[in-house]
């Protein structure tokens, strides 16, 4: 069933297109196939999209067109969707599991009742997707983290967890792409730089990407970090 679209007009120069309510794959799928479509041929007055879970901000130059304009705009983007999908990129990411690269994977293994190890592979089993970026530059979050490791956060967050630190909660992962404290489990960490702000593109992913990891070892992740 393809989802109703609900516009919400966000100030002067932007609309909010909802299509549901819910983090669900099959709603951001659609939601990344209507951002393709209208990105593939984009009208003069378009300024930026910004996808998010289950909605797509509009954000539009007020200048040059009206509100009912670009929502006519975004209801042939969606009619046309199917056929205009972008090819999704697929990343691998190297992740150390292991040591003080993974601060809270004994903790959470009390939690589960699974050791360190199987956290690990459950972990690595995983069908990652990029939903949406929020809440700071690169934070990045991933859907498709398995059954098993879906846990709440933490009551409170904790403060210094390094860049690249891989960790889950409320069925989700995320790489921390800046140094924060978070309520999240930290599970590995990794290298790979999910915000690079030195680039033209700073953003590693773009919603809709596919994400796997791959497990190493503390002495190639020590080479890595250049410990």
């Amino acid at each position: 069933m393809t989802e109703a679209l609900t516009f919400r007009p966000v100030g002067e120069a932007a609309v909010l297109v909802e299509l549901g309510d819910r983090i669900d794959q099959a709603l951001n799928e659609r939601v990344v196939a209507i951002d393709s479509a209208l990105g593939a041929a984009p009208p003069e007055w378009l300024k930026e999209t910004i996808p998010a879970f289950a909605s797509l901000l509009v954000i539009y130059d007020p200048l040059l067109t009206e509100l009912h304009t670009v929502e006519a705009a975004v209801r042939d983007a969606a009619a046309r969707a199917a056929a205009t999908e972008r090819e999704l990129a697929e990343h691998e990411i190297p992740v150390c599991y292991e040591g003080s690269y993974a601060p809270d994977i004994e903790a959470l293994g009390e939690t589960l009742s699974l050791s360190p190890d199987q956290i690990a592979e459950l972990h690595l089993q995983g069908d990652y997707r990029v939903f949406m970026y929020g809440f700071a530059p690169g934070y990045a979050y991933l859907g498709g983290l398995p059954d098993r490791l879906k846990v709440p956060r933490k009551p409170a967050a904790v403060r210094g967890h390094a860049v690249g630190s891989v960790m889950i909660a409320a069925g989700q992962c995320i790489v921390m792409p800046l140094p924060m404290p978070t309520g999240w489990w930290i599970i590995g960490r990794t290298a790979t730089r999910i915000l690079r702000p030195e680039l033209a593109d700073p953003f590693l992913f773009k919603a809709g990407d596919r994400v796997r990891f791959r497990r190493i070892g503390l002495a190639e992740m020590d080479g890595l970090v250049g410990r």
